[in-house]
């Protein structure tokens, strides 16, 4: 028996090397290969729970002239209305549209944002730079889904028995490592405000570097463990269901770990924020940049980690018509929300643009690169930041 996929080749020689039926796809399931005389028999396919709660099963037999009918028929075995089939396909093709819009759109303005973060040479420094490589997370997450898109739902007549190409599987792994980067790199601005906001000192570009290093290398790190893990142990399909596999934890612990972590510096960066925003700290315009620098991380921090731990601690069927929508519609325009909040909406940003936009401004001739300043109170002995980036 072969427990791999069979290419079309191998299968046109599979009746001279083994006698008896080749594994096959009769459009619902994906039957193996068979000796003569034998019978085989498998459960309805997963989608059918989603309709009914009785198991059902359907047997083939493997006779001289190949493969019999499905017995008893899917109608019988797998019974679902017509009518209900017809508007479960026009609510996930809706569906699919929806997320579709939503990454692109949400491609399109990090492009924008990123281009305006690079293009205003005044608003260059490692916050902004961390800002970019978030960005870049989202797009490769939306690039990841369309390659995952087209290769595992390219075509109804797709035969389920031999889609699991190299290619299919690179599609996988790549979801993978674009999930992990983007909160590996979501985790990064919450560490690097929390060290703006608690660190006396001026130099923050050796803790750049280093979020840099973590913010790519752990996940390429994890995901390439993982991989080698399917290769050695697991490799079946197109491992794409990985939901009762043990390994599927090398990709889910470091997220959820990063998660808790994130949770934890968000309550810290409110305390700093509390004890910053204190009158006896400082001026109005000091207390204004601080608000100013940490709403944007404030927001997306426990938006974006509950919506992880909400719909991946879930079981696929819970809640599907509600699930779907939520996690893969409006997921889909996270990308766009963070271009929004870190680009668009930053006040930094609008200045500059309309400082170039009114070309007048003495300012921007020459433009030049502003670094973080750090000034002493006189009111208190505790460092605050005052400069533009």
């Amino acid at each position: 028996m072969l427990d791999r996929p069979v290419s079309q080749a191998e299968s046109a020689l599979l009746p001279s090397l083994y006698p008896g039926c080749p594994r096959t796809w009769d459009g619902l399931l994906c039957w193996p290969m068979a000796g003569s005389g034998e019978g085989v028999t498998l459960p309805c396919p997963d989608f059918f729970s989603h309709f009914s709660s009785e198991p059902g099963t359907v047997q083939r037999d493997c006779t001289i002239a190949g493969w019999s009918e499905p017995f008893p028929p899917y109608p019988v075995a797998c019974p679902v209305p017509l009518e209900l089939l017809t508007e479960e396909k026009s609510y996930f093709s809706a569906v699919k549209t929806i997320y579709t819009l939503g990454h692109s759109v949400s491609v399109v303005a990090l492009l924008v944002a990123i281009a305006i973060l690079v293009a205003l040479r005044r608003l260059h420094c490692p916050r902004n730079y961390i800002h970019t490589q978030l960005f870049t997370t989202f797009i490769l997450k939306a690039g990841a889904v369309f390659l995952k898109d087209a290769m595992l739902f390219h075509g109804e007549n797709m035969d389920h028995c031999s889609f699991s190409t190299v290619l299919c599987k690179v599609s996988v792994a790549i979801s993978h490592f674009a999930t992990m980067t983007n909160f590996s790199w979501l985790l990064a601005e919450a560490v690097y405000l929390t060290c703006l906001l608690a660190s006396t000192s001026p130099s923050m570009r050796r803790a750049f570097w280093w979020l840099v290093l973590a913010g790519w290398g752990l996940p390429l790190l994890f995901t390439v463990t993982w991989v080698g893990c399917k290769l050695a142990f697991e490799d079946v399909a197109c491992w794409d269901l990985d939901n009762s596999s043990p390994y599927w934890w090398i990709i889910k612990g470091p997220i959820v770990l990063s998660v808790g972590v994130n949770f934890g510096l968000f309550l810290n960066i409110i305390r700093i924020l509390l004890r910053k925003l204190e009158p006896a700290q400082g001026s109005l315009h000091t207390q204004s940049q601080y608000w100013r620098l940490s709403k944007s991380t404030l927001l997306l921090i426990p938006l974006f980690g509950i919506h992880y731990i909400i719909f991946n601690f879930l079981p696929d069927s819970a809640g599907l018509g509600i699930r779907l929508p939520l996690e893969l519609g409006l997921g889909s325009f996270q990308g766009f929300i963070v271009a929004i909040l870190y680009c668009f909406l930053n006040q930094e940003v609008r200045t500059e643009i309309s400082r170039r936009w009114h070309g007048h401004d003495p300012e921007l001739l020459p433009a030049r690169r502003t670094r973080a300043k750090w000034t002493m109170p006189s009111c208190s002995r505790a460092k605050v930041l005052t400069s533009v980036c």
